[in-house]
């Protein structure tokens, strides 16, 4: 029963508006199940052999997050279920999910993810990157996907002031996108950036979506 009130406290901190994703990378089906049970239906995986692994033994309609760097040639095993994509940075990525969701008739929601953090191991587009993608005409004709919002990781410190930057810097550039791209466009709304340790600080800069795994489900199995 820790996990149940974990995220019973763990909701009670978050506003209604904001989306919990529950982060279940490296947990069993069991615990996905005990959650799902209590009402809640959205995941988060990392790595497309775990979701597929977990997936046929769990309800259909739980929707799936894939929010880790996601390479081209495992899109094809993940398009017939995955609810929303977080990680799009690359048009190449972009137009892969796009070819994949047309052969099962979907219309799948991404996000854009950008490189806020110091650390050079994060992914992510800068915001030149993105705005060369949404000019182009090579985005124009894909027509089953939908870009949603974007999605950042803040670094990895103890120096908040840092992080909250980082949110603002992602908040700014959701702004921007918004006005030069996606301005009558009610379904560009979502800012994909929280997790365990800061999800409180993404929330107060305008997160949509927080993902949280080890505050809700404890440390990871690995």
């Amino acid at each position: 029963m820790g996990m149940i009130k974990n995220f019973e406290f763990i909701r009670s901190t978050i506003p209604e508006n904001v989306k919990l994703v529950a982060v279940s990378k490296t947990k069993p089906v069991e615990d996905i199940l005990d959650l799902y049970s209590f009402g809640h239906k959205d995941f988060g995986e990392n790595k497309a052999q775990e979701i597929l692994a977990k997936q046929p033994h769990l309800p259909t309609d739980i929707r799936w997050h894939f929010i880790g760097h996601l390479q081209t040639n495992k899109v094809k095993y993940i398009t017939s279920f995955i609810s929303m994509i977080h990680s799009i940075d690359s048009f190449k990525l972009l137009n892969e999910v796009n070819n994949q969701a047309e052969k099962h008739s979907r219309t799948i929601d991404c996000l854009l993810q950008f490189h806020i953090a110091t650390e050079e191991t994060k992914f992510g587009l800068d915001f030149e990157e993105a705005s060369q993608l949404l000019n182009s005409y090579e985005f124009t004709v894909l027509n089953n996907i939908r870009i949603c919002g974007v999605m950042g990781m803040a670094t990895f410190t103890e120096n908040k002031d840092l992080v909250r930057n980082e949110f603002k810097k992602l908040k700014t550039i959701f702004n921007k996108l918004k006005q030069s791209f996606f301005d009558e466009k009610e379904y560009f709304k979502e800012i994909s950036m929280g997790m365990s340790d800061d999800y409180k600080i993404a929330i107060e800069e305008g997160s949509t979506i927080v993902r949280i795994g080890s505050a809700l489900f404890g440390d990871r199995d690995n």
